[in-house]
């Protein structure tokens, strides 16, 4: 598959090759959500468990008589009706990890990649070198390229500092260095942008 490689202000280059094998397979509904809902899972925090009325530290002796005393019967103060007693059906400790196949994983993240190809979404960048790190100046280079609402820029081992500086303040642009590229963030936005870089992180990335 050939993708003309562009500038960021609009200018058009050479093309380049993208491998079919990464960016040319059909992309498959079940796979996808697979890998959403395996990378959200992992992003929860486990949840804590509360103290019950055996985890908490007081005395255990009877601390008012059985019978005469005007009050009802207990046998120590950890009960759930005192303060600072246990708490009565409290929350259990979870974990919300999930695994997946590695094979899945990977394929997914190829579906990702070949869906914004396939839908015409996705745009090559010779580079994201800037003169000046200025949100206003990349606002209107960016507007020449003709992103949607979001886009998700993907640049090579590091992203380039000045774009970062200048795309930090622009809430509809989100960038990742190819290290970090995940089926999620690709999906949910409506343009993904590759630098030259980016695209040989990842097919490299496949191929290794």
């Amino acid at each position: 598959m050939k993708v003309k490689v562009q500038t960021l202000d609009g200018g058009k280059g050479s093309d380049i090759e993208l491998n079919d094998a990464i960016f040319g397979i059909e992309p498959r509904a079940d796979i996808l959500h697979r890998v959403v809902t395996w990378q959200l899972e992992n992003r929860r925090a486990p949840a804590r468990a509360t103290r019950e009325r055996a985890d908490v530290a007081r005395t255990g002796k009877k601390w008012g008589r059985q019978k005469g005393g005007g009050t009802a019967r207990h046998g120590d103060r950890r009960a759930p009706v005192f303060i600072g007693g246990g708490k009565a059906h409290g929350a259990r400790a979870r974990e919300f990890g999930q695994s997946l196949n590695k094979k899945i994983r990977v394929l997914g993240l190829k579906m990702a990649l070949s869906s914004h190809a396939k839908s015409g979404s996705l745009i090559v960048l010779d580079t994201l070198d800037l003169k000046d790190a200025k949100t206003k100046a990349l606002r209107g280079d960016l507007a020449k390229l003709g992103l949607g609402k979001t886009a998700l820029v993907i640049d090579g081992d590091a992203v380039t500092t000045s774009f970062a500086l200048a795309a930090r303040n622009l809430p509809e642009v989100d960038v990742l260095p190819a290290i970090g590229a995940n089926v999620y963030d690709i999906l949910k936005h409506d343009t993904l942008v590759l630098t030259r870089a980016a695209v040989e992180k990842l097919e490299a990335r496949f191929n290794g």
